[in-house]
């Protein structure tokens, strides 16, 4: 298969290798979809098998019945976890207003998932589904495809080698679309949390300013989302998050005239140089740079260098090399009892700081980590006239 081959040399994939994974693929078309391709990389692994697929809409089920090659198709995807029992779901929608419900059902079933980002739509959902994982004890792999990416990690090893000597600090930012602000926190957000706790490990505290048009945070700038990812609100947001030993993170999103794609990623700065990842970097023409100068600024002797992974084989299929190696990673933890590069805890940890900035605004103070409050800040926010709750 053509997908196999050019996924070879970027993938330990055993070609011989019979069959030892149903796997079931969960949408739910125009409620989510099927997200970025979350259920089409099955394929690529000789050793699964697409079984079945489940999608209420008539015209999706089928149409992902054909795509995935399932031999059977359901309306509802509680009777296809009952009947098929997969040892492996993918669970797809984008939108996180199932998210809970399907998380849990699969769990219960005692399967493994591939999961769309982001991991919940509040803290509270995403503790139950925590709870529910660990409590059936399944490996869960979240599409925060940074995690796998080759330059990822061919930066953290130059970062572990002290090529940029000491870290001090991670900035980051969202895409600063049609999204600035709340809703790029939650969705692309998530994106750049994850690298700084790859970098820096868990945070302790965060403190956080979020506005709209230069108003502090209230219930009026709450607005309805593009998808149903849970409450968002205000339009420029930045946040400083401690992760102990004077190691900050920094993030930002700003609704404004002028941003660029390349704002979305991730900065590392250390003692003797700095890093950049971009958010994307899974096509023949991605770059990632460090640039080994203390001055964090490029001069006539110290210039950028293009970080070179240890293979730059991707083939032309972005999405699919990226969820493919994030699947190689969810084999690997189920079949030695490992962690997930971006498991269930790396998840909940995306909701709890994306969280924690807004209590840290609506509290105007630093918010330690874990929350003690798990309710999401923004379901206490009331209209003026009505005071807060």
């Amino acid at each position: 298969m053509q997908r196999r081959h050019f996924l070879a040399s970027a993938l330990v994939i055993p070609l011989r290798a019979q069959v030892r994974y149903r796997v079931g693929v969960i949408g739910h078309t125009g409620r989510g979809n099927y997200g970025h391709g979350i259920g089409d990389v099955w394929p690529v692994f000789p050793q699964t098998q697409v079984v079945a697929v489940a999608d209420p809409d008539e015209d999706g089920r089928t149409k992902a019945q054909e795509r995935t090659g399932a031999a059977h198709a359901y309306a509802d995807y509680r009777e296809m976890l009952e009947t098929e029992k997969p040892d492996i779901v993918s669970i797809c929608p984008r939108h996180t207003d199932q998210r809970r419900e399907m998380v849990t059902a699969a769990a219960r079933a005692g399967c493994h998932m591939y999961l769309e980002k982001p991991f919940a739509a509040t803290l509270e959902d995403a503790d139950q589904m925590v709870d529910a994982i660990r409590k059936a004890g399944v490996k869960v792999q979240l599409a925060h495809q940074m995690r796998r990416s080759p330059f990822t990690l061919k930066a953290l090893e130059l970062i572990r080698a002290g090529e940029i000597g000491e870290i001090h600090e991670v900035r980051g930012r969202g895409k600063e679309d049609y999204r600035a602000g709340g809703e790029d926190l939650v969705v692309l957000g998530s994106h750049i949390f994850d690298m700084m706790r790859a970098v820096l490990g868990d945070p302790e505290w965060v403190f956080s300013h979020i506005t709209s048009k230069g108003e502090e945070l209230s219930f009026d700038h709450m607005r309805k989302p593009n998808e149903p990812i849970g409450p968002i609100a205000g339009r420029q947001m930045s946040a400083m998050f401690s992760f102990g030993q004077g190691r900050h993170g920094y993030f930002a999103s700003n609704e404004s005239s002028q941003t660029h794609p390349w704002r979305f990623g991730t900065h590392v700065f250390g003692a003797k140089g700095y890093i950049f990842l971009p958010n994307e970097v899974y096509d023949e023409s991605s770059e990632a740079y460090i640039l080994r100068s203390p001055a964090w600024v490029p001069r006539r002797d110290q210039q950028w260098e293009l970080i070179e992974p240890k293979h730059r084989s991707f083939g032309s299929e972005r999405h699919l090399t990226a969820n493919a190696l994030m699947v190689e990673d969810l084999l690997r933890a189920i079949e030695t009892d490992g962690e997930p590069a971006c498991s269930e805890r790396a998840g909940r940890w995306t909701v709890e700081m994306t969280q924690g900035m807004y209590a840290s605004q609506l509290q105007r103070k630093v918010i330690d980590f874990p929350l003690k409050d798990r309710v999401h800040p923004l379901e206490n926010l009331r209209p003026a006239s009505s005071g807060r709750g």
